[in-house]
């Protein structure tokens, strides 16, 4: 008796796939892919798709049992896959630090934001399965790609020695990358190679006169997410990167234009920075606080463009979900792969989250003086913005997911559009009650979007591990049962780092922790950023509009490219905004990891283990991200329990070098070890 996959049934023809062990193996593994996810978020505002690094250690680890069967290793990659996923979140969270509202993450608190809201996520993208997954054809390379790696190594009647090796080979190319991540990471702890090498110049007048800069994060995991995010939106990040620090930041910190400014009686950030000052410090001053919010103006532009090309795929999802639940209520019996849980039983979880975010917007509401006599309406009006914009969300974050993978997909454009949304429903509360603009209306805001956040986060995942549930031929009700647990696994860790990290490191624009140096987190920057600025009236809608005319027009420069080159040359809206607001030294490593990347699978073409060469790079892309983001939150804990801020600084050689050396001689090494790295896995797939 044999499935779709060629996998025999076990004995007696017992179907093994949602077990207790396969549960526990996915919410520890989740539990880790976690840790690592929030760490890469914080440091570089990216986070990576945890689906097939976690295929390949379920197989190397339920071989141990003889009854393992592709469907189990399915659901320990489903736990983890999503478990990790939670982690976006952070793109929000800190923001209450950010703004004052909190001083640390309060564990219930933030375990109820990311568990209702996740669960949400998972039933409001049940009904998309249909219309996105089965009928939608869109490619899924995520899902495609972990499903194709668990047909490989899953123990099988037809599983060839060649595939038992690669699965084993597999899982010494995710532990000796992340080994190798994780001690240069500890390296430049160390203080023996400096972490980044950039470089800034003032331009001579005949140039206007302004200051521009480039640099590169010498950083093994933003190498590998460079690699996983590929060609396509690497070139579509450097776009952004070059239009914004080539032309826009030299433009505005130029003379000539802060003279225009001042004729016009605008304001130039460029005026305020202290005459003499450096052109580092001119040009990322003004990045940070003008340049950053056009691409906000261009990440919201193209999230609406991708909401208006859904709006078909949605009406179909619900149709065939509906129509599914009445076939199932006329007593026919579906096929199992198509047996979702029963859209009655999806309705009464979405009812007991959508309860739940109330008492929790209430309590929210009733423990702020300043929001205690509007709270009946920011409740009300915060559920139906959860429901209605949440289920949005889920479908575009599905799309996207389905059309340029999970680790690509706009979740960043959603947080942006979101925060905008919520804080012009603050505004209006505060006409309609007339009560005055109080920051505790700026925290309301950012907890409802961190709610709708996290249903876009999950939706975003789930919608690629079902893809590879339906290419294993995975029963559906019991992968989504799974989805749920891996929420539960995801958010009870996330606040317990999140604290580790504020107590090591702090964050950009809060209090400052134990280190020096505090956390980027750029998306929560940005999007408390836009908070603050909506409600207290002071945001640059002049920025966000230039950037929303950007956003416009490589809207019809990336439909002319594809139209004139059949689909061949793309330029992701998405991504050219993304290269505006990322800084520019994880951009331009992100970049060089895609053509890394893309040089490496250039090397493969023709051969006889070309197939097996490009799994080995995503592993080999997964495990530098694990280990440098593993040892970084290793850091951030022994910082705080030590309350030294520097505790691996033992050796200090970079203080010797010679000015520049530090960073050189680093970026020797790391472009040697990314070299052997390569060499070593493409000779490894040979062997396979």
């Amino acid at each position: 008796m044999t499935d779709a996959t060629n996998t025999p049934a076990t004995p007696g023809g017992k179907r093994i796939e949602l077990t207790i062990r396969a549960l526990i193996l996915g919410c520890l593994l989740a539990v880790i892919f976690t840790a690592a996810n929030v760490y890469l978020g914080l440091r570089v505002g990216l986070t990576f798709a945890s689906a097939i690094p976690a295929a390949v250690i379920a197989m190397a680890v339920m071989r141990t049992f003889r009854t393992s069967t592709i469907w189990e290793n399915m659901t320990v990659q489903t736990v983890a896959s999503v478990g990790g996923a939670m982690s976006a979140i952070i793109f929000v969270l800190p923001g209450l630090i950010m703004v004052g509202a909190w001083r640390e993450f309060p564990i219930w608190e933030s375990i109820t934001i990311c568990l209702l809201g996740g669960i949400l996520g998972v039933t409001f993208s049940i009904p998309l399965r249909r219309a996105l997954v089965v009928n939608g054809g869109l490619p899924y390379p995520e899902g495609v790609a972990a499903a194709e790696v668990l047909k490989v190594g899953s123990r099988g009647a037809d599983q060839t020695e060649s595939a038992v090796r690669e699965n084993k080979a597999g899982l010494w190319v995710v532990v000796w990358s992340a080994v190798a991540s994780a001690l240069f990471a500890f390296l430049q702890a160390a203080r023996v190679f400096a972490g980044e090498a950039a470089r800034f110049v003032k331009l001579p007048a005949a140039l206007g006169g302004g200051a521009t800069g480039l640099g590169a994060g010498m950083q093994f995991a933003l190498l590998g997410a460079g690699h996983l995010i590929g060609l396509t939106v690497g070139l579509a990040q450097l776009f952004g990167l070059l239009v914004a620090w080539f032309i826009i930041v030299p433009i505005m910190t130029s003379p000539d234009y802060v003279t225009w400014t001042a004729g016009m009686g605008l304001e130039s950030l460029a005026a305020s920075v202290a005459p003499g000052a450096s052109a580092a410090e001119l040009a990322n001053t003004v990045w940070r606080n003008e340049v950053r919010f056009m691409g906000a103006g261009v990440i919201g532009v193209a999230a609406i463009w991708t909401l208006i090309k859904l709006a078909g795929p949605l009406v179909g999802g619900l149709t065939s979900a509906l129509a599914t639940q009445a076939r199932r209520k006329g007593g026919e019996v579906l096929d199992r792969t198509e047996q979702d849980i029963p859209i009655n039983w999806v309705g009464s979880v979405s009812v007991a989250c959508v309860i739940g975010i109330a008492a929790l917007l209430a309590f929210v509401a009733n423990t702020q003086p300043a929001l205690a006599a509007t709270a009946p309406m920011l409740v009300a009006g915060g559920v139906v913005y959860v429901v209605i914009i949440g289920f949005a969300v889920a479908a575009i974050c599905g799309y996207m997911a389905g059309l340029i993978g999970s680790s690509n997909s706009p979740v960043s454009g959603v947080g942006i559009l979101a925060i905008v949304v919520a804080s012009l429903l603050m505004l209006a509360v505060i006409a309609i009650a007339g009560v005055p603009a109080d920051p505790a209306f700026i925290t309301y805001a950012l907890i409802v979007t961190a709610i709708v956040f996290a249903v876009a986060v999950i939706a975003n995942d789930n919608l690629q591990d079902l893809k590879t549930g339906q290419l294993v031929a995975a029963t559906p009700w019991r992968q989504q049962t799974a989805l749920i647990v891996g929420v539960v696994a995801g958010a009870i860790v996330i606040p317990f780092v999140l604290n580790a990290m504020n107590r090591a490191f702090g964050f950009e624009g809060g209090p400052v922790g134990i280190a020096s140096e505090p956390l980027a987190a750029p998306q929560a920057t940005l999007i408390s950023a836009l908070a603050k600025g909506v409600i207290s009236g002071d945001l640059r809608w002049d920025l966000i509009g230039v950037g929303a005319v950007i956003g416009v027009a490589v809207i019809i420069l990336d439909a002319v490219l594809s139209a004139t080159t059949k689909g061949k040359v793309k330029l992701p809206p998405l991504a050219v905004g993304i290269g505006f607001y990322l800084p520019a030294a994880i951009t331009t490593m992100l970049v060089i990891g895609a053509t890394a990347g893309w040089l490496y699978e250039k090397a493969l073409k023709g051969k006889s283990f070309e197939e097996v060469g490009k799994r080995m790079g995503i592993l080999m892309a997964s495990g530098l991200i694990v280990g440098e983001s593993l040892f970084g939150v290793l850091n951030a804990g022994v910082i705080g329990g030590t309350e030294n801020e520097a505790p691996f600084a033992v050796f200090g050689i970079g203080e010797h070098w010679p000015e520049g050396g530090g960073m050189l001689t680093g970026a020797l090494v790391f472009g040697l070890i990314a070299l052997a790295l390569y060499n070593w896995i493409k000779r490894q797939s040979a062997k396979v």
